[in-house]
């Protein structure tokens, strides 16, 4: 993860290192940081949670498509693609949706592992 980091560029940087926090804040506490498809993430006991990487003009967040759907209208004014939600690095970073749908994904791993 450090090494990812380590090479992301300013001022991507730093809102990927935000991205990370959040994420972390929200996360079951014996989720683990991993590099997964050559970007990071981070999974727990019940599956890969979320994953996240910077971009030359933005930083993206990658909760799964089930969870977008789930955040559709909240995303509005947000590039999007199937799973993934682009935050441009020019622009505030929304922390709390982003903790949002970080905390979205992983009740549903864990409702869905509870069954």
């Amino acid at each position: 993860m450090e090494e990812y980091l380590a090479r992301v560029p300013e001022p991507a940087r730093s809102a990927l290192k935000k991205i990370r926090a959040a994420i972390r804040s929200v996360v079951p506490r014996k989720a683990t940081e991993t590099i997964s498809y050559r970007i990071p993430a981070f999974k727990s006991e019940e599956g890969m949670l979320v994953w996240f990487a910077a971009f030359s003009d933005h930083c993206s967040l990658f909760p799964t498509a089930a969870i977008m759907a789930k955040f559709k209208s909240q995303l509005k004014g947000f590039s999007v693609s199937k799973g993934t939600i682009h935050f441009p690095i020019d622009k505030p970073l929304p922390m709390a949706l982003i903790k949002k749908i970080v905390r979205g994904r992983v009740a549903q791993l864990e409702n869905k592992n509870a069954r």
